[in-house]
Order: C-alpha cells, then structure tokens, then sequence
C-alpha cells in the first residue's frame, strides 16, 4: 500500500512516498531547474537504518551522495576525466580523509591542521577501493578519483561502511560506467546473536568484525574481517547473513538510480587488433606452443618462468616486425599479454595442474626456523616455495604501547595497542629496485590484515608492548599470510604465551563464463596456496587465518563482478584444510610456547616506595628516573593501580643494577628513627610565606611547620615571632601523614601548661 503527498511551496514540490510493510522510503524534492535533491531510508532493525541522500552538495563532480548512520554521516564524491589515459587499465585513485571538525576537534599538531594521512585513512581507502574496482567495465581505462569525506561523527557509528555505500550511491547515480551498484555491511555477534552494523561499543564486545560487500543476485564483492577465534561455521552464517542485508542496500540504490540516475557516458575501447584483423591471430600462432611448454614445465621457479615468457614475448614481436608496418609495439603487448593469461587459464583447466606441477589443492613446500640470533628476544624464518619471511619480536615496557591519534580513537574505539606488527615488503624481495618507504599503501594493508590474524591469540594482559616484524625476504605470492605463519613461530620463541599457534593461506579462482557478457560462472577451479603468477592471472585472491579450532581473519579481492556464496564457501573449506596442514608442519618446528624464559628476556617488578620516599627516588624534575634509565636501560614508571612504581629492566642484569641504585637513594641507614609525639629540636632553613622549613638532623629533607603551628597566636607571617634561618627551635612530631607522607611537626602545642621532656638525637639532649 502506498500514500503519496504532495504539498506545493512556491517554485518547489515535494513528494513524500512510503511503502507500508517494506524497509525503505524515498523522498524527493524538485527544485526549479535540473537540480534534484533526494533521500532513501534502509532499515535493518528498529535502531539501525542508514540514510542515503544526495543532489545539495558538490554538484560539479560527476556524482555525489551522503550517507548517514545515527549522527555520523559521510559523503562520496565521484570524478572521472573523458580524456583516455595511457594505462591499460583503471587509474582508479580512492581517497578518505576524516576530518577532526567532524567530530569538533582541533588537531593537536604544531599546525593544528590535518597533514599525513593516518593509518587508519589508509586502510579504510582500500577498503572502499576493494569494493568498487571489481564492477568497473574491464575496458574502462580513464583516470578516476573517488573521494569520501567524514562531514560529522557521533563517536558511536563507524564511518568506513557509510564511505563505501556512499561511493556506491554516487558512482551509480553519476554517468560513469559501472555494473554496481553494491551494498555494504558490518556485522558483528554479539551474546550468540548477529548484528549489523554494531555501535563501537557493540563492537568492542564482539566476537566478529565482518565487512560484506554484495551485489545484486547475492554476489559477494568483498569481505574483510577478524574474529576472536570463532567457528568455521559461525563465520559461514555471517557471511550469509550479511549478504542477505546487502541487498535490501542494493535495492534501494537501483530504485535511486532508476529515479534520479543518469545515462552513462559513451567510452572509447582501446582496440587491441590490427585494421586487417589478424595480428592476434599471428602472435597467438607465434606463441602459443611455446608458452605451453613454459606452463607445464614444473622445474621454473618464478624468476625462470618470467624470463622465458619474456624471451617468446620479445621473439614473437622481432617476428613481427618484417611482416607489419608501421607495427604498434603497446599493441602487440597487450595482445600477447591476453593471450599468455588466456593460456595459462585454459591449462588449469585442462590438466587439474598448475604452473609448477602441484595438484589444485597441494601445498608448496615449507620449511620452519626459530631462535635464530641470540640478541633477538623472538624469532622465527618461515619459507613456503619462494616466499620467505622473517619475523622477529621486541619486547618492552608498557609505556611503549603504540597510541592513536584522537581521531582514530573517536572512529576505531581503540586508544593504544599493546601489540602491534610492521610489514616490510623490500624491492630486493622481487628482484627490483625502488625506494623503501614504511608507509605505503601495500605494506599497511598487508601489516593490518597479518595483524588481525594474529591478535586475537595473544594475551591482553602481557605484561610487555609486543612489537612483531615481517620483513618479506622473497616474494612470490601470500606473503601476508607467511608473515601470519613466521610471526606466530616467533611469538612462541619469544615465550609470548598465545592461546594456540595460527596459520595463514590464500586461496585462488580461475573462473570460466559461459560468455563474454555474462555472469554466469559455468566452470572454475579453487587453487590452495597461490603463487604470484597464479594471483596475478586469476579472478581472486582469498586470504584466511585461523587457529585449528577457527578463524582469526579473512580478507577476499575479488577480481570479477561478484562471487556467488557456493564458492566462498568452498573457499573457505579449502582455506581451511590448508591451514590444519600448515600448522602441523609449524608444530614440528616449535610445537607450543617456550616455557624456558631467555637469558635477554626483559622483567618487571612491583616496587614498592613508602609514600614519604617516592619523592627521594623521582627526584627533582624525574631526574632520578632518567639517570636510572640511562645508565642501567631500566625505565620506572607509576603504577597508578597498586600506587606503587613498575620496574622494566631488559635483563636480569638491569634489574639488578637499578634496584642497588633504588636501594641508596632511599635507604634510612643514615636516619634516625622518630618517635611519635617525642620533641625534639629543629633548625630553621628558609623562611617563607605560610611557615619555616626546618631539619631535625642533617641528612634530612626539610619539612614544613605551618603558621597555624607556630604560635598559639594567629600569625601571617613567620617573622612576627622573631624567626630566622639558623635560629633553633623545640616542635613535637605527630609522625606522617598518611597520604601525602608528609612530616607533621607542631611548635605551638609545646606552648601550653604540659610539656613533655625532649628526646635526643645523636646523643645530645634537646632541652
């Protein structure tokens, strides 16, 4: 049943439409001219609906929209230049910035402005990145810009679902060719149930962390995620669940995009034949028994195969060259370039082999090492076929936990990580050459994913900031998921005590068609283990971690437009057969955590300070601390909990070296004892303001005796009764203070009619 209204204003109209027993609603609004402003309404549950909305902003850009979820709300904008760019494929750039106005901060470097982009930017740029790439038409090759702006955000709703359904939203509605839209989702579980969407906090007491990106016909794009270890079959249902509410996203978009979508543009496609028609034909007669050979031959590694594949490359163009004039060269390497892939392709599915010899589901062989260099408190060479990755693990104190800036603690809900793992993928590691920057795209994406895998196995209550490096040696394919492998060999030599030892492991497809056009899937092969040429070939590369009871982290590129569930799930059956078989091999290695702690092993300890002393062993300024941590490497640090000190010490040595330096700095050998309520006689140091400070013996700090306790008259001013720096008086001690540690002395209670006889200190009567 439908209601419509329609009230006039002026110029403008607007329409108000809803569907009774549905999840959406959509408003419109004509304005005078072309300009169409709209909003759709996606409803999952009585609390959680996402609004899309769009036509009031950035309208010079080809396309743009708003999403928005609770308060938090972001907005996409799509830019695609008519001219054809030089590259043979999409020159697609994807930008997300979050913005500290949005959540009505200042940043809090020297500029106050935003400058690098973070980490969590990063990530969430290839997020959205992952999601739209697959369904741009493969011979759309024009530079493409997709930016998503975080225009406000309520602290409870993450942005980085909005961004990808506003760039979805956007791209669909705009003149850009695209086979979108797609839909996307967090789901979370939460008490056994599913959530979509959960709040930060759902999130932060969540067995899962799933991002679903779907298409129309449950397609699957995209999925990214990491898991407190849970059930194979637990994550199965997610996935579904997830899909299932993708699509009433998608729906919704068409609906949109049937309404207020634009035609999309007419594009020019780059023509890979020659103007007679047969060049194809003559580079495929050249080459193609020849690359046969070079895909069935198991004994080339991958530096030999792509030599060889150059060499026929190189062959068949210098043939070329006396029969073709004027012969585009760019030409004749992207036809060889589309008939090596076809070929490569065609042989899996002709001999249930790959390239080196192995069986679709086999493993390449591995090999395992740890404790490799003394000095290192954990390390560890995992090498699988070509690809070798060494890991090592640095323990420190507490106060080196990695902390987030506010604006990724405000999006994440993370405010410091006590482990964390860098990823470094060298040139040398290819047999390149290039510049070594720690902050690339690739090697942030690949360093979270290797991360996740591994997070959820290692204690929360470590007493040490563990930092665990990836260092990728030889790269031919899964690194990541080596870095998962070496890192967790490397906690277990480091006597990190992780819950169970975790494996990685990609999976790949290579998929046939039943035509060009279309996306029927009418035959495939899941391959285990892919190596780079098998990646870079086929249509997915799907990477899952887990321990032998679940699943930790799962991240799925999909090259084509969309999966269909069956094989994601058989995927995921694959992935996880393989990694059983990994692990076993690593347990042969090192088969649980090393109970032994190493000689380098760092320590703490609990030191306790009476309160009247912690101010001898900070020192002025902390300056005792600082010269303990130069001179021994120990770092002390308040441990607000227990109100006592924490000792880190690199070694057993350290620790011994900082604790005799403790021991002198408050040592009492050289003080006397005080008796409570016994006099004694002070000698005044300073004069000041509210009091005098005095000493009873000479080695002792000196304490303040208030105005209020010098005289039985009210004073201001100690100088009314004659006292000055030198002059010796007689105060009775009432011990310390309980919470401050501070000496109470009083001179005016010795002013009354009773008075006790004085003590002596040293042997000399005070009276």
């Amino acid at each position: 049943m439908q209601s419509i209204v329609m009230i006039s204003r002026g110029s403008s109209r607007w329409f108000g439409c809803s569907q009774r027993h549905s999840r959406y609603y959509i408003k419109r609004w004509f304005s005078v001219g072309t300009v169409k402003l709209f909003e759709y309404k996606v409803d999952f549950s009585e609390r959680s609906s996402i609004n899309l909305s769009g036509g009031k902003y950035a309208r010079l850009s080809d396309g743009c929209a708003v999403a928005t979820l609770g308060d938090t709300s972001v907005m996409a904008t799509i830019v695609s230049k008519s001219t054809k760019s030089s590259s043979n494929f999409l020159p697609l750039t994807v930008d997300y910035r979050q913005k500290a106005a949005a959540a009505g901060r200042i940043p809090t470097n020297y500029l106050r402005r935003e400058l690098s982009v973070s980490e969590h930017e990063i990530l969430t740029s290839r997020l959205i990145d992952r999601s739209l790439r697959p369904l741009f038409p493969s011979t759309y090759c024009f530079d493409t810009q997709v930016m998503c702006n975080l225009l406000a955000v309520d602290g409870v709703n993450h942005p980085d679902i909005l961004s990808i359904n506003a760039a979805s939203t956007a791209l669909a509605l705009s003149d850009i060719p695209w086979n979108g839209p797609v839909g996307a989702v967090r789901i979370g579980l939460c008490d056994k149930n599913f959530v979509t969407n959960p709040t930060r906090r759902e999130l932060a007491n969540s067995e899962l962390n799933l991002v679903v990106v779907s298409a129309a016909q449950n397609l699957v794009v995209m999925l990214e995620g990491s898991a407190n270890n849970i059930l194979q079959q637990d994550f199965l249902k997610a996935i579904k669940f997830g899909v299932k509410e993708c699509q009433y996203i998608v729906n919704g978009i068409q609906k949109l995009q049937t309404e207020f979508g634009k035609p999309k543009r007419e594009f020019e496609i780059k023509n890979v034949d020659d103007t007679n028609g047969n060049l194809e034909t003559v580079i495929e007669s050249l080459s193609e028994i020849k690359l046969r050979e070079i895909f069935t031959n198991a004994n080339h590694d991958k530096t030999s195969r792509d030599v060889a594949v150059k060499n026929v490359k190189t062959e068949a163009i210098e043939n070329l060259k006396s029969n073709f004039e004027n012969l585009n060269f760019e030409m004749c390497s992207v036809i060889f370039d589309k008939i090596s892939k076809r070929v490569f392709r065609n042989l899996i599915f002709e001999n249930d082999l790959r390239c080196d010899g192995r069986q679709l589901d086999e493993l390449r062989k591995i090999s395992c090492e740890v404790d490799l260099y003394k000095p290192l408190h954990g390390s560890a060479l995992f090498q699988r076929g070509q690809t070798q990755v060494f890991c090592t693990v640095a323990l420190d104190s507490l106060d080196s936990a990695l902390k987030l800036d506010p604006m990724s603690i405000l999006t994440s809900g993370i405010n410091e990580k006590n482990f964390f793992l860098h990823y470094e993928f060298p040139p040398y590691a290819t047999n390149d050459i290039g510049r070594m920057s720690p902050f690339m795209r690739r090697e942030v994406g690949h360093g979270a994913l290797a991360e996740r895998g591994l997070r959820s196995v290692v204690p929360e209550n470590f007493p040490f900031t563990i930092r665990l490096t990836a260092e990728v040696l030889e790269s031919n394919g899964s690194s990541s998921m080596a870095s998962i492998c070496g890192g967790s060999l490397a906690l277990m030599d480091a006597g990190v005590p992780i819950t169970q030892p975790a494996a990685g492991v990609a999976i790949g497809l290579i998929a046939n068609y039943d035509s060009d056009d279309s996306k029927h899937i009418k035959d495939y092969r899941i391959l285990t283990d892919i190596l780079g040429i098998e990646d870079y070939m086929g249509d997915m590369d799907f990477k899952l971690a887990g321990t032998k009871k679940g699943i930790t982290a799962l991240q799925a590129d999909i090259k084509i437009p969309g999966l269909p569930l069956k094989i994601i799930m058989e995927a995921i059956q694959a992935a996880t057969s393989a990694k059983h078989k990994i692990i076993n091999i690593m347990n042969s290695t090192l088969q649980s955590t090393r109970k032994p702690k190493k000689e380098n092993w760092p320590l703490t300890e609990i030191l306790n300070v009476p309160i009247h002393k912690k101010g001898k062993l900070v020192g002025p300024g902390g300056i005792n601390l600082k010269r303990i941590m130069l001179e021994t490497g120990a770092q002390i640090s308040t441990d607000t909990e227990n109100d006592a000190f924490t000792i880190f010490a690199p070694n057993q040595e350290a620790l011994n070296e900082a604790k005799e330096i403790i021991d002198k700095l408050i040592s009492e050998k050289s003080e006397p004892q005080l008796e409570f309520g016994a006099i004694y006689k002070a000698k005044i140091v300073e004069i000041r303001e509210i009091g005098v400070m005095v000493t009873l013996y000479p080695t002792m700090q000196p304490a303040l005796i208030h105005n209020s306790q010098l005289d039985q008259r009210k004073i201001n001013h100690p100088s009314a009764l004659g006292l000055e720096e030198g002059h010796e008086i007689q105060i009775k001690y009432f011990g310390r203070d309980p919470v401050s540690g501070i000496m109470r002395l009083s001179r005016k209670v010795l002013q009354g009619p009773a008075s006790s006889p004085a003590r002596s200190i040293g042997g000399k009567n005070t009276l």
